[in-house]
């Protein structure tokens, strides 16, 4: 009868370490959640966007609040380090619509949405291991011409 109570005792015991074990991996990834819009008057409407050093993955939101289409007005968000901001730009011309204005699998671009016309929105998730905290990103649009005053200040940690 010892021994019995011994091995239901070391089995709860288990299962609470195991199931603590699990709960803490899950309770350490935070997702942060951002939201930004675009407008046929070539604005973001944030210049900056911060995410706090905690979380493990950002999932941002991009809206075109206009009514243009993407083919004449069309937006993405590109996160890029803010070194590489004129040369993903001026590369994704070139590319076209049909790769986002964006050349394919471009190793300077950390995060990326779809282009988007008015009234449609995409969305990105991407872990913050890509980044440094405190380091220096920049997020644009890089539709033809947008990046010089479609981009604002991403700021991680």
């Amino acid at each position: 009868m010892i021994r019995r109570h011994s091995v239901l005792a070391a089995l709860a015991i288990a299962t609470v370490f195991l199931a603590g074990g699990t709960h803490t991996a899950l309770a350490a990834d935070k997702v942060c959640q951002l939201a930004i819009a675009g407008s046929d008057a070539m604005l973001f409407d944030k210049k900056e966007l911060d995410v706090a050093a905690d979380c493990t993955q950002v999932e941002l939101t991009l809206t075109h609040s206009g009514k243009l289409p993407a083919a004449a007005m069309g937006h993405n968000w590109v996160l890029v380090k803010t070194a590489d901001v004129t040369t993903v730009a001026n590369a994704g011309m070139s590319a076209g619509l049909a790769n986002n204005y964006l050349t394919p699998n471009d190793p300077r671009v950390i995060a990326s949405t779809k282009t988007i016309g008015g009234g449609q929105s995409a969305s990105v998730t991407f872990p913050t291991s890509k980044l440094t905290k405190g380091g220096d990103y920049t997020f644009m649009c890089t539709f033809p011409g947008h990046y010089v005053i479609m981009k604002g200040i991403f700021k991680f940690g």
